[in-house]
């Protein structure tokens, strides 16, 4: 499998084919950042532990480069936070048991800055190949602006997928913040859907 970005990485915990894991992957986590799928999708994360039937992948789309830098990360350079960000990822899939973790690499800006062409053609990539039956990335109505653009380029994906190949359930997760998002006013401006 090619991805667009030469950084991009896939981590199987147990060791098995590319191939393997994908087509056994029954539920896949769409984040954004590395520190979101196990809050996101831990219903997902949970579900498939220790299952012999289900199977949790974990997508994260950015590089980690912006991270917050603060207490033992405060004087780390972005090159280096993104060293850490990628290893905590494969721990957490090394724990949870994933059946992938795929690091995709992206900065939050390409993602952010509008429509990212590239990212849509790697999860429709990744979409077809495991056909997971249940996907869980972010709420539009979130208030990080990654977040709500990750979550476009997730649903525009979807949609490219043949009707025979999409998810039975999609769940938009907040994440970002109190739940209680109702209390700010909402701006989506990408209408490239």
């Amino acid at each position: 499998m090619k991805f667009h970005n030469d950084g991009a990485d896939c981590f199987i915990p147990d060791s098995v084919s590319l191939n393997a894991a994908l087509a056994r992957t029954t539920h896949l986590g769409i984040g954004a950042h590395q520190d979101d799928l196990e809050m996101m999708a831990f219903h997902g994360i949970a579900s498939c532990f220790h299952s012999r039937l289900h199977w949790f992948m974990g997508l994260t789309c950015t590089d980690g480069a912006g991270s917050l830098r603060a207490g033992a990360y405060r004087d780390y350079a972005a090159d280096a936070l993104q060293r850490v960000r990628r290893s905590e990822q494969r721990a957490a899939a090394a724990i949870g048991r994933y059946s992938a973790m795929v690091q995709l690499d992206y900065s939050s800006n390409a993602i952010r800055s509008g429509f990212c062409q590239p990212l849509v053609n790697d999860l429709r990539q990744l979409l077809l190949a495991a056909v997971p039956a249940v996907v869980y990335t972010h709420s539009l109505a979130d208030r990080h602006g990654t977040h709500v653009a990750v979550a476009l380029h997730v649903i525009r994906a979807l949609r490219e997928l043949p009707e025979a190949q999409q998810p039975q359930c999609v769940y938009g997760c907040e994440i970002w913040g109190s739940l209680d998002w109702l209390g700010f006013p909402i701006t989506i401006k990408w209408c490239w859907m």
